[in-house]
């Protein structure tokens, strides 16, 4: 840390700058305030050390000339002559602290390192900042139609408050098609506050989401405000909500109908205005027609929908997006490029992770020794380009397999029949047992066209006894 010392007393500088250079400080020691002032204005300090009375100037001047050029420098005023008011004067001109001589200077040692703490968490602090701007910033890259598409769409939809669904497979960008929608929405100086349903628990996303008032259940020793309720007056991302459970998804209805919740634990309803973006891996409308997923809270989510589309369907994005990450995590890694023959292996593969897995193989690649070919490792990547090339290793031909939509649908009735054998036709029994609701298994097996009054039970055309 870079200290000036301003004090005209030759004695008091010669000795208080040896013991801030011992200390590991770097110091400049000036014997007037006018060469204070000088090298004020020519360099940058961490910490000024002034007296407050000098033959040309007082050190108040010293002190407004530190602020002025860096309002982070910490101001340490000494003087033989402290009165409660130059104190006061200097703490409200900016001053870190103030001493009166004689001191000892492992008092001001003590100033100087909590000083120096102070720095490095201002640094730190600064650099979080610039991440975070950095992440919540981050542009859709990409120009190929389909990534055109989104972004116009998402462009459209920003000027309204609808619900929006955010459907693709693992790794194409969900989240920050979400966080584009936010920043350019009329809601951006609002929070955007993300839940993911398949990182917590049932039990605590329940919490996570209403919030809990003290003394809700064993553990809760203060009020926690949940998702929603912080969200308020800015957009709630909900990834993953095709893993919402369904006693979840009744709840989250009821707050989308009535824009209202009630903190577990609680006794009155809170208001709550948010925009609400959810994102699925999986197909929701196939999930409603298995049961897994309410249809209600469906046709509440599908109001406008966006599909991210996978990397393999937009390849020639692929050279656009290792320049952009290369970019981003290449620092010291000057002149890195591709050859021909690795970018034409990139772009044939079919990248089933996407554009999550793109950037994990530019990263490993700028990690990697110059003259090391990431490409050409045995168990890293190639292999697994080869494997898909390779039409031995290739699936077996579509016609072979039965439809998913058939298979899972047939796996269904089965389970169901024998759920229903087993309570005896009893469908609240068969209910528990499947561990659904009611509800639910009663639509299944309309259906189903099932009979209830002890019949046989049909699934695929054949009785099942």
């Amino acid at each position: 840390m870079k200290v000036l010392l301003v004090e005209d007393e030759k004695v008091s500088r010669i000795a208080l700058s040896d013991a801030l250079r011992k200390a590991g400080y770097q110091v400049v020691a000036c014997e007037s305030g006018n060469e204070g002032l000088e090298w004020i204005e020519e360099d940058h300090f961490e910490a000024v050390i002034t007296d407050l009375r000098l033959p040309d100037l007082s050190g108040m001047e010293i002190l407004k000339a530190a602020k002025q050029k860096d309002k982070d420098c910490a101001v340490i005023v000494v003087t033989a002559y402290g009165t409660v008011e130059s104190a006061v004067d200097a703490l409200k001109l900016g001053a870190y602290d103030y001493l009166t001589k004689p001191f000892s200077t492992d008092k001001l040692l003590a100033m100087l390192k909590n000083i120096h703490h102070l720095h490095e968490l201002l640094r730190e602090n600064l650099q979080l900042k610039k991440w975070v701007t950095t992440y919540q910033e981050r542009e859709i890259i990409g120009n190929s139609a389909p990534i055109r598409r989104v972004v116009e769409i998402l462009r459209s939809v920003a000027t309204t408050d609808y619900t929006v669904l955010i459907q693709g497979e693992s790794g194409t960008g969900k989240e920050l098609a979400a966080r584009f929608l936010h920043r350019t929405s009329e809601r951006r100086q609002g929070p955007f506050v993300a839940v993911n349903c398949a990182a917590l628990p049932e039990g605590l996303l329940e919490s996570e989401l209403f919030g809990y008032e003290k003394g809700a259940f064993t553990g809760a020793v203060r009020r926690h405000v949940g998702y929603i309720e912080r969200s308020r007056g800015g957009t709630l991302f909900i990834d993953d909500v095709d893993d919402l459970p369904l006693r979840l998804q009744v709840k989250l209805l009821r707050v989308l109908q009535e824009r209202e919740i009630q903190r577990l634990g609680g006794e009155h309803p809170i208001p709550v205005d948010f925009r609400l973006v959810c994102a699925s891996k999986a197909n929701l409308a196939q999930l409603v027609a298995s049961g897994s997923f309410r249809e209600d809270l469906y046709y509440r989510l599908n109001i406008i929908t966006v599909t991210m589309p996978p990397l393999r369907d937009h390849r020639e994005d692929i050279p656009i997006l290792i320049d952009h990450f290369v970019k981003r995590y290449g620092q010291g890694k000057a002149g890195f490029a591709l050859t021909r023959t690795q970018l034409e292996q990139l772009m044939a593969y079919d990248w089933p992770g996407n554009v999550r897995e793109l950037e994990n193989v530019v990263q490993r690649m700028l990690a990697l020794p110059p003259g090391v070919d990431l490409l050409e490792l045995g168990s890293t990547f190639l292999p697994e380009v080869q494997e898909r090339q390779s039409p031995a290793s290739a699936s077996p031909p579509a016609e072979e397999l039965p439809a998913l939509a058939d298979f899972v649908r047939a796996q269904e009735y089965e389970l169901i029949a024998k759920a229903m054998r087993l309570a005896q036709n009893n469908i609240s029994r068969a209910a528990r047992l499947l561990k659904i609701p009611r509800t639910t298994l009663q639509c299944k097996l309309d259906k189903m066209r099932l009979a209830r009054q002890g019949g046989p039970l049909r699934a695929g055309g054949e009785a099942v006894r």
